[in-house]
């Protein structure tokens, strides 16, 4: 029997879960407003209006418990909730996000909502994609400058290597194809 058990559990174990939810919440306190399915946003609800409601009073060791919430590498989302969001709810005892039903998933028919904090930004959603797409954009012009050099480099070292054993490539292409 289950008595006395309650939440959802997702499907996963507990580690799983914790970071499910840090995820969900990062993305929550950055965008402002996310989609995501119906049930994973009645629960994230409690976990999101408890880091709201310690980020209103601001100390070090408000930061440090939320941060350890959040997980080390979040600190733009500590920054937020306690320049941004802490204030803005201030004056207000709890009730800081809403759930709203939108429809069912296309492939799984999974029951969607949108949680979003009451009074947001409506711009908080943009910012945080334009600086999501700015670092992807960095990381993928980085990556290809560093590959880019030495790959042309190997290339040309191995052009005379790759003409004599190219019979036997083609062999080994032939045999994956027929399953031999």
């Amino acid at each position: 029997m289950r008595h006395q058990k309650a939440g959802r559990k997702f499907g996963r174990d507990t580690n799983a879960r914790k970071a499910l939810f840090r995820g969900l919440a990062k993305n929550l306190i950055e965008r402002e407003q996310i989609k995501t399915t119906l049930p994973k946003a009645k629960s994230l609800r409690s976990v999101v209006e408890k880091l709201v409601t310690r980020a209103k009073t601001d100390s070090v060791a408000n930061r440090r418990l939320v941060a350890a919430e959040l997980g080390g590498t979040n600190a733009d989302a500590v920054k937020k909730l306690f320049t941004v969001l802490g204030p803005r709810y201030a004056k207000c005892p709890g009730g800081y996000t809403r759930v709203l039903k939108a429809g069912f998933r296309y492939g799984d028919a999974a029951p969607m909502a949108i949680i979003e904090f009451i009074d947001r930004d409506e711009n908080a959603k943009k910012s945080a994609d334009k600086k999501t797409e700015s670092a992807k954009t960095e990381k993928v012009e980085k990556e290809t400058k560093v590959v880019k050099t030495p790959a042309t480099k190997v290339a040309k070292e191995k052009a005379p290597a790759a003409k004599s054993t190219g019979g036997a490539k083609t062999v080994a292409v032939k045999r994956r194809a027929t399953g031999k």
